[in-house]
Parts: structure tokens; sequence; C-alpha cells
């Protein structure tokens, strides 16, 4: 899982698009037959309410497929790649026109206390995505100072499930949404919108703060996201 390809949609010009289970399920069939695939995740929007944060509208729909080689990430969106299928006709029709942006990152991932999910009792988690859209003043820096400390402090945020951090690469795509250059995301997941719900009014997230105030200097500002996450195993695993 070094590897993580990102497509995510988003309303446009006061569209209110919203995706369909129907899209969301065949999607679902596509990316698990993807050869090289490890895992993918899916994304609908949640919502949940920052102590700090600013309410922002989530994508309507994301995606974030893994892959532990670069080359296999690429294979899956040459040309004749099989993803393709995702921008075939039909496909993803209930939000047609809405604006679809493409990222290929490579992916840190950090330790928590318990990583164990039970779906069958929660229903799906709920991420946390959070965009970095850059630039750094010195990108070298940042990224150095980022992953020194701020996952650090992630960790303590009450019932949090996962925490990755990811930075861009040079990479080959041949899907058809527009490609962006964001200098990094972020990921954290809870057991659900109220698990997220209670860690974002919590001690750790005043600490997440604080520590927020000691980053480098940077520009373009930041996002955040609460989304359902479906996981995708492929087929054969």
């Amino acid at each position: 899982m070094r590897f993580a390809y990102f497509a995510f949609f988003e309303n446009v010009d006061g569209s209110q698009l919203a995706v369909s289970k129907a899209d969301v399920e065949t999607a679902s069939e596509i990316i698990k037959l993807t050869p090289g695939l490890t895992t993918a995740n899916l994304y609908t929007p949640e919502v949940t309410k920052d102590m700090y944060n600013k309410d922002e509208q989530s994508p309507i729909f994301g995606m974030q497929l893994y892959f532990n080689e670069l080359t296999d990430l690429e294979d899956a969106m040459a040309p004749t790649g099989h993803l393709h299928q995702l921008a075939a006709s039909g496909v993803l029709s209930s939000i047609r026109g809405a604006r679809g942006t493409q990222q290929a990152m490579y992916a840190r991932h950090f330790p928590v206390d318990d990583a164990r999910l039970d779906v069958e009792k929660n229903g799906n988690p709920c991420s946390y995505v959070v965009h970095y859209t850059g630039p750094a003043e010195d990108l070298n820096v940042w990224m150095h100072h980022y992953v020194s400390h701020h996952p650090q402090v992630m960790r303590t945020f009450p019932g949090i499930r996962k925490i990755e951090v990811l930075s861009r690469v040079d990479w080959c795509g041949f899907l058809p949404w527009e490609r962006v250059n964001h200098m990094q995301r972020n990921r954290v997941m809870f057991d659900s919108p109220v698990a997220l719900q209670a860690a974002l009014q919590s001690p750790a997230r005043i600490a997440m703060r604080e520590d927020f105030k000691t980053f480098p200097p940077f520009e373009g500002g930041n996002s955040h996201f609460p989304m359902e996450t479906q996981i995708i195993v492929p087929d054969g695993r």
C-alpha cells in the first residue's frame, strides 16, 4: 500500500448532484477487479462539526485506490488500462457534469493504538480527508516537520483507527479527469461519524490546533472533509 490514486468529484456552478447507490456499486465492481490493487476506499459525504474549521462542502464522491508499486498504478490507468471502465458512458452517470480531479501520491502510514474495525457492528467507518494544495515556502522543511510531529498528535485522538500522510509523485495516467498537484493529503479514520465527531471535540483536537501553529510557512490553506468510507477488497483476497 505504498502508492494511492485519488479521484474526487464535486458540484460546480450551483449544481446539486449526488452519487447514486447503483453508481457506487458499479464502481466497486470495476475497482475490485483491478490488477495489482491491494485495497480501495470509496467515499461519500458525511457531516460533522469541528471546533476550529469552517463547514465545507464535501466532494459528492471519491475514490482512493492503493497499490504496492507505482507501475501497477500506472498500468491500471494506461491508455488501455482497466480503470478506463470508470469513465465509460453510463458509469457514474448520476454525477455526470461534476468536476473530477485526480492525483497519484506516495502513502506514509503511521501507527495507532487500536486499528481494529467492526463494520458489521458499526457500519462503514468515517474518514476525515484533508487536502493541502500548497505550495510550502520550503517543501522539504514542511514535510520533515509535518511527518515528525503531526501524526504523533493525531494518534491521541480517541478511537482513531488509521493515520496516513500522502505526498505527491510524478506519475503517468490517462483517465479523463483534471490532474491536480496538491502538495499533501492526510486521512484519519474512525468507526463512525459519531466517533469522528467525538474526536473533533476532544482535548486532542486542541493539541492538534496548537501543533498547527508550529507549521513551517505554506500557502493555499487546507480543506477537511468527513467521508463515509466503503472499503473494497480485491476479488481473490
